[in-house]
């Protein structure tokens, strides 16, 4: 059976299309693999970029997009929402069929040394590729960020596994790793106050208390005006969210302790999305619940799943 995984990876280029569209030309052009779906964020200043296809493809075009980010964009002259240490920030990868995890922690660890001995990109392995306890969590590899990185990797615990005591000038560095299906569900608010995004956040992300595999953070969009749309330029908070593990902490959990908690402060949810692909058990499971379903089959009840 031909193994398949799937990329990942997310860019600090979320304006300039003509940069986005050169980057995602690399997993375009790159044989063994297919482009799945891109998504851009103007405040984040990010983009994130999804494929799948042979280890040996996936690779090739993961390293392909690593040489081009590093090319053209400088995290130098980068600002934007979203926390980054690289120009090809993390390049996370899947196993989905017929590949164990623990395969793709070895297909991880040789995309790893051949971005840095390709691109010149030093390297962290984290979530199931981690080399130490301290460096499973993304959040912790990349505190301080790509001004503070070029200090940080010169003490010991935080040196990058592929590449030394260093970062790139211009491109930082780049977080790989094997990890499980990801969620990136971001909850919008009725309000442009980014602190009470930022103490929501607090509340449900498991760092400091609260759901198992939440990952969180308040940022403030701001949207332009679109004028053919009738839409105007506005700002709004967001609570930005990474569920890592959808299986033990539900979507519709998340959004409905959300709801409670952004009432306190006399705002509301204005709507919710996600970023990328995302698994259907995950939508699902919030069908189930929001439409009260009894003893649903999705297996046998979704005539989609019956599609050859």
């Amino acid at each position: 059976m031909a193994k398949i995984i799937e990329c990942v990876p997310n860019i600090s280029e979320g304006r300039n299309r003509e940069v986005i569209e050169a980057c995602v030309d690399q997993v375009r052009n790159t044989a063994g693999v297919t482009l799945l779906d891109y998504s851009s964020d103007a405040s984040h200043n990010r983009s994130v970029i999804t494929f799948m296809g042979s280890p040996e493809g996936v690779m090739n075009a993961a390293v392909a997009l690593a040489k081009k980010a590093a090319e053209l964009i400088d995290l130098n002259h980068h600002q934007g929402e979203h926390p980054r240490m690289g120009a090809l920030d993390v390049c996370p990868l899947i196993p989905l069929k017929d590949c164990t995890k623990e395969e793709t922690v070895e297909y991880s660890k040789q995309l790893g040394e051949r971005i840095w001995n390709e691109a010149g990109i030093p390297i962290f392995l984290y979530e199931d590729s981690a080399s130490a306890p301290h460096r499973v969590n993304l959040a912790d590899i990349r505190r301080g960020q790509f001004e503070g990185m070029a200090e940080k990797v010169k003490d010991p615990m935080w040196t990058p596994d592929f590449g030394g005591a260093q970062i790139h000038p211009t491109a930082g560095c780049t977080a790989v790793g094997c990890r499980m299906p990801l969620v990136a569900f971001n909850i919008n608010l009725s309000t442009d106050d980014v602190n009470i995004a930022k103490a929501i956040a607090k509340i449900i992300r498991r760092k400091n208390g609260g759901f198992d595999c939440v990952k969180s953070n308040g940022f403030l969009i701001e949207v332009e005006a679109d004028e053919e749309k009738g839409i105007p330029a506005h700002k709004y908070a967001q609570v930005s969210i990474n569920m890592t593990d959808f299986t033990r902490t539900p979507l519709y959990r998340v959004v409905e302790v959300t709801k409670a908690e952004a009432r306190r402060w006399g705002v509301h949810v204005t709507g919710t999305e996600i970023i990328g692909l995302t698994p259907m058990r995950a939508l699902i499971d919030s069908c189930e619940y929001y439409l009260q379903l009894n003893e649903f089959d999705a297996d046998k009840q979704i005539i989609e799943n019956y599609l050859l």
